[in-house]
């Protein structure tokens, strides 16, 4: 029997322990592991690993494609295991090509950028866009915070607006349940709340050994809510449809966790004006990301006004089937362009 999921170590030096879960003979009993790694610190730490039977392959792009090659590679070699090290996109391609041959995946982390790191989903380019791919989730995490204090500052930080939006993203979840009778997991709902809360209200930084330790099992715990839920749903929704859009329409503004905290950020205005939500909660969600130096509006991220509008007007597009705020107000496009205008006016710095 493998070791039950999740086995999670994150702590300085964590890397050290990674050569014992692959050598692990639950894992492999003939030591046939193979090493994915990126294009960024993946290749130094693979090189640093005691593992004389393995194979690296190296990841240069998150793309389907690229994920099903690595896939042929993995089954074709009666590989026993893989590691997955670097950051989110060598992850997810890891991720579908273990699933792809059936063998178990350890996820070593990188940078704590989004919470896709131990989720059931992999994110992929694939022709045009960039459909998330319902995957087997690792069995092990590795999160060495030495590691993840060489990768850009801005990548950790990210990780703060991503792991925040769950607040939205379960608020549109039981939405969904009142209105459609959607079912809703509350053990799923008990992780992602939990995992976001334990990052809203710390008054430290990414500076701090702690709150990076933190953040991680928050983005960890994050993946374990959506592998209970069977699919994204207890940490992705009207704030990933708007990130999803932003992707779309406007490719290379900012990345995947800050737009998801402004996307999070933006659905809880929507939720004061017209649902009558607490407007001190949207408060502490706009101080959490302004205290970690994440975008709170448009402009923040190089968009105006009029270009936020239309993608949040595009968004409910991005993940038909999925109720949300969005799709429960159906707002038209004026009144999405006024609503952004206020809600600039309300969260502005």
């Amino acid at each position: 029997m493998l070791p039950s999921p999740l086995a999670i170590d994150v702590r300085r030096g964590a890397v050290a322990s990674l050569g014992t879960v692959l050598a692990d003979r639950r894992i492999a009993t003939e030591g046939r592991i193979a090493v994915a790694v990126g294009p960024g610190q993946g290749a130094q730490i693979a090189a640093e690993l005691d593992l004389p039977n393995s194979e690296v392959f190296q990841v240069e792009e998150g793309t389907v494609d690229a994920a099903t090659e690595l896939g042929k590679k993995l089954r074709s070699g009666a590989y026993e295991a893989v590691a997955g090290i670097g950051g989110g996109k060598t992850i997810d391609v890891t991720k579908f090509a273990a699933t792809m041959a059936g063998i178990p995946m350890v996820a070593v982390a990188t940078n704590l950028a989004h919470d896709g790191i131990a989720s059931p989903v992999s994110s992929l380019e694939h022709e045009g866009g960039k459909p998330s791919i319902g995957v087997t989730m690792p069995i092990a995490v590795v999160i060495d915070v030495d590691y993840v204090r060489a990768a850009p500052p801005h990548l950790v930080r990210s990780g703060v607006g991503d792991v925040i939006s769950n607040i939205s993203a379960i608020e549109d979840w039981e939405l969904a349940g009142r209105v459609n009778g959607e079912p809703v997991d509350g053990m799923a709902v008990t992780f992602a709340r939990v995992a976001a809360e334990a990052v809203l209200h710390r008054p430290d930084s990414v500076d701090s050994d702690a709150f990076l330790t933190v953040l991680a099992e928050g983005l960890v715990l994050s993946g374990m809510a959506m592998s209970v839920a069977g699919s994204s749903r207890p940490a992705s929704g009207a704030c990933h449809e708007i990130l999803h859009a932003v992707t779309q329409l406007y490719p290379g503004t900012s990345n995947h966790g800050e737009l998801a905290g402004l996307g999070a950020l933006y659905a809880s205005f929507l939720r004061v004006r017209h649902m009558g939500w607490s407007e001190a909660r949207m408060h502490e969600i706009r101080d959490c990301l302004v205290r970690h130096g994440l975008p709170i509006v448009p402009s923040d991220v190089g968009l105006d006004d009029a270009a936020f509008a239309q993608a949040v007007f595009h968004a409910p597009g991005t993940r038909p089937g999925r109720f949300t705020i969005l799709e429960h107000l159906e707002l038209s496009r004026d009144e999405i362009g006024r609503s952004v205008k206020d809600y600039v006016e309300a969260v502005g710095r």
